[in-house]
């Protein structure tokens, strides 16, 4: 709402837009502390044909709330909500919601309580002294299947998802963490429920996290362990102890920009090619992305589920725009969510730690206290029987084994779908948390009149089996993602028969549309 508000979201206008500033801080301290050089910060910025509406923000607050004794600091926090009531009256929204949220937010404090909702309903009523200058919306409510609702973010929906997946397979779960920013909420949203027999435990260190989360997977549990970049750096070495010793485990890295510290409060996607190679030696493992805040659950529904019923550690990947950003989310019923099967041991006459299903290359489960299953596990190359061996040949063939056991998930993954034509001039390619701007980019073009069709991915490793089918179809193909390109790369090894176009940017902030838009039309110029 100030100067330095608008140049920092100036790039971000879509043309006709409406402009809503405090006229009061639009003076010369504020103009020259935002970097303007002139007297006219909307001309600089490009801002001459939108809507401007200026409200002296700053003083109505202070007017709303001159009789409730409140410092001038206190004051001047509920500027926002000023800003929001005029926002409710321009989209003739209502304001119940909005009340009975602030009452409950501040609780223990009435009379915070009482000077907000004083200044929102300020704000509405000023928005309608405004009616012959500000333009007005109605919302009218979305077409959407019957069900329950809530709003989520995609932390506590990945959370929800791991305890969906514990109770459908019938198992106790286990959460191994070390508080790191953007992924401590699904820490914290586990630890509430103990209710549902949950064990948080919140290590050390990143290394003890995830191998008490292998300790739990090795006693039976549905076992999770969550954490951001620099802590999946920390994690390898134990991930690849999960993958010689076959155990069920999930691992979350809700990623971050980096390297290093990095930007802990920025979203990016650069820890794809650490989810995929990360690891000393052929360590392969299951890597999942989840796409929206609220299909966090599903992906991490399916993360469990592939990782008990095959035997193998998943990885999946959320990123922070995901995981503080939230949406509405139809609640599932979980009768309707697939069955979870763990490969639980049975027969004690025909058990080999290392005995596998023909079909699937999964290994038996046997945990401690099944009597006459005893056996040897761990992080040396072993045969059939479970005895330590050095054997190259056995090496080699279980090396392999481990490579196909991956392979071989794909028969749980469902044939890649796109948004649009079959065939066409440009594919957009994206996967994981940039799909809402793809999609939104890809449907503008669209409308336009232009060939563009998106394929989105959530499951990376392995792929849909029809990737190549449906990449054959298209003149173009251009990979957007928030690195310098790991996903092209990636594709490049497994599909070389492709050219692949890039869009990268490596900024701390998510794709706009037009930067798609503007990549894309390009391509089809060129």
């Amino acid at each position: 709402m100030n100067p330095a508000a608008l140049k920092a979201n100036a790039k971000f206008m879509n043309p006709g837009g409406t402009i809503i500033y405090d006229s009061d801080t639009f003076d010369e301290k504020h103009l020259t502390k935002a970097n303007f050089k002139t007297d006219d910060p909307f001309t600089e910025c490009n801002l001459e044909d939108y809507f401007k509406i200026a409200v002296p923000i700053t003083n109505l607050t202070k007017e709303s709330l001159k009789d409730f004794g409140l410092d001038n600091k206190s004051v001047l926090r509920s500027k926002n909500m000023l800003a929001l009531g005029l926002i409710c009256w321009m989209f003739n929204r209502p304001m119940e919601y909005i009340e009975k949220y602030i009452r409950t937010k501040f609780g223990r404090k009435p009379g915070v309580a009482d000077a907000n909702i004083k200044v929102l309903h300020d704000g509405y009523n000023y928005g309608m002294n405004l009616q012959h200058m500000a333009p007005t919306y109605i919302v009218h409510p979305a077409n959407i299947e019957n069900g329950t609702y809530r709003n989520i973010n995609g932390n506590y929906a990945t959370a929800w998802g791991f305890l969906a997946a514990a109770e459908k397979s019938g198992l106790e779960l286990f959460l191994g963490s070390y508080p790191i920013t953007p992924a401590t909420d699904i820490l914290q949203a586990l630890a509430e429920r103990k209710d549902l027999g949950v064990k948080t435990f919140q290590a050390e260190d990143e290394i003890a996290g995830i191998t008490s989360a292998i300790g739990a997977a090795f006693a039976g549990d549905l076992a999770i362990t969550t954490t951001s970049g620099p802590g999946l750096a920390l994690k390898s070495e134990a991930i690849g102890l999960a993958v010689m010793a076959e155990l069920p485990l999930v691992v979350v890295n809700v990623q971050r920009g980096g390297p290093s510290t990095g930007l802990p409060t920025k979203t990016e996607q650069s820890d794809l090619l650490q989810a995929l190679y990360g690891r000393n030696g052929e360590s392969p493992v299951v890597v999942l992305a989840a796409s929206t805040p609220s299909d966090c659950f599903w992906y991490a529904y399916m993360a469990s589920k592939i990782a008990l019923e095959r035997m193998v550690p998943v990885i999946l990947l959320t990123d922070g725009f995901l995981g503080n950003g939230s949406e509405p989310w139809k609640v599932p019923v979980m009768a309707e969510l697939p069955a979870i099967t763990p490969r639980f041991a049975k027969n004690t006459e025909t058990f080999k730690p290392y005995g596998r299903d023909a079909a699937t290359l999964a290994r038996e489960w046997a945990i401690p206290g099944m009597p006459g299953f005893e056996h040897r596990i761990g992080g040396l190359e072993k045969n059939a029987a479970g005895t330590v061996s050095h054997d190259p040949e056995n090496h080699q063939v279980n090396s392999d084994i481990r490579e196909q056991k991956v392979q071989r998930v794909v028969d749980l993954v469902p044939d890649l779908e796109v948004c649009g034509d079959d065939d066409g001039d440009v594919l957009v390619v994206g996967w994981g948390g940039t799909y809402g701007h793809l999609i939104s980019a890809v449907r503008e073009l669209r409308e336009e009149g232009k060939n563009v069709t998106l394929a989105h991915f959530n499951y990376i490793k392995p792929l849909p089996k029809n990737t190549a089918t449906v990449f054959g179809e298209f003149k173009k193909i251009v990979v957007c993602e928030l690195n310098l390109g790991q996903f092209a790369s990636y594709l490049r090894n497994e599909l070389p028969q492709f050219s692949y176009h890039q869009l990268n940017k490596l900024k701390g902030l998510p794709f706009t549309v037009n930067e798609v838009k503007e990549s894309v039309n390009k391509l089809l110029g060129e």
